[in-house]
């Protein structure tokens, strides 16, 4: 496997006719990119492993798509998109992805809806059965497509979102910025161009929104000292070692997340999320090449932390081992989370001007 390139890599994916026959490829790929991770991280290689990813996901459903069409389902009654939400919509997965995903469709008319329903109810099935044969688990929070809530026609979910945007407690804006990092990984991506749009032209048209969802945005605090000093994991099995994914990456995507919302950027990337506010000068240039960097080291620490597997899924807690924080480490880290704590503030001086402003 070792001497496959990226093609032949993704062909193997792209021509297989069963479910078993890819998680075999995909444990082997896991092997290949985690001694490459292990040994020389860069961004190119955080980009395979999502494209490979992508390749699973898209084979997996058009095998569901062939299952369902040889079992007499026929073929799907109305277009529709296959949804990656977390860091799957935001490109940014490790080699240890789960499961965060919803279903959106076209209309029918009033007399099929039933039966369309049932088809991707029957659809979502089979592609989560293919997902769980390939080692993905599925997400904790229970955003996958198989739940009613993330699986709707367009108009479903528009009626749910404009919900949630008018009665902001915790929950719904939680709701609401899971659904801001969604991509289309299959089918319509007008369906999700829409819902986006209609997400984003709804907090132009009342930026008082953006205070419940900057609440919200800054929960997870970076994990520096007042001294500079790392806080580390002081219990259990983790004693020592640093919780990079909620201590640095996810407050690091948040900020840029909230920032691009405010600027109305359709990307669901946190990287072009980036150059796009850089771009049209809603931040400085400067300001964009340090949160650049920053992002990249957390994205690099995050790929480096120890997996497990568990019921044949692959797993991680998200943390780097004590004895992973090397004096170098620390060092490059400490740098990343410096420039998360002025993210953290850039962003809330941001949201707090834009909501004066549009009070007037």
């Amino acid at each position: 496997m070792k001497h496959l390139s990226m093609e032949q890599i993704l062909e193997r994916i792209y021509l297989s006719e069963q479910f078993d026959e890819m998680r075999i490829t995909r444990d082997q790929v896991h092997e290949m990119f985690r001694e490459h991770l292990l040994f020389s991280h860069t961004p190119e290689l955080g980009r395979k492993v999502n494209a490979i990813h992508d390749a699973f996901i898209q084979r997996t459903i058009e095998l569901a798509e062939h299952i369902l069409e040889d079992e007499g389902f026929g073929k799907p009654p109305v277009p529709y998109a296959f949804i990656l939400f977390g860091s799957g919509g935001r490109s940014e997965q490790t080699l240890w992805s789960d499961q965060d995903n919803g279903l959106v469709y076209a209309e029918s008319e009033k007399h099929q809806e039933e039966e369309v329903e049932e088809y991707f109810i029957k659809l979502v099935d089979c592609i989560l059965q293919g997902l769980d044969a390939l080692g993905y688990p599925p997400c904790e929070g229970n955003v996958v497509s198989s739940n009613k809530q993330w699986r709707k026609p367009l108009t479903g979910y528009t009626r749910m979102m404009l919900e949630w945007l008018q009665e902001p407690d915790w929950e719904n804006i939680r709701y609401l910025l899971i659904m801001a990092d969604m991509r289309c990984i299959y089918g319509s991506q007008k369906l999700v161009d829409q819902l986006r749009g209609t997400f984003l032209t709804y907090v132009q048209e009342n930026s008082s929104i953006l205070n419940y969802l900057l609440s919200n945005t800054l929960h997870h605090k970076i994990s520096l000292g007042v001294f500079g000093q790392l806080i580390t994991e002081r219990y259990g099995e983790d004693a020592g070692g640093f919780d990079i994914k909620y201590g640095a990456y996810i407050p690091i995507v948040n900020g840029i997340r909230l920032l691009a919302i405010q600027a109305g950027i359709m990307h669901s990337s946190t990287t072009q999320r980036i150059k796009q506010l850089k771009d049209s000068g809603f931040i400085p240039d400067q300001l964009a090449d340090e949160w650049l960097e920053a992002f990249g080291v957390a994205l690099k620490l995050r790929d480096l932390t120890p997996f497990q597997m568990e019921d044949e899924m692959y797993t991680t807690r998200g943390k780097l081992a004590a004895d992973q924080l090397t004096k170098e480490v620390k060092q490059e880290l400490k740098q990343c989370l410096r420039a998360g704590i002025e993210l953290q503030k850039y962003v809330k001086k941001s949201i707090v001007s834009h909501i004066e402003r549009e009070k007037g």
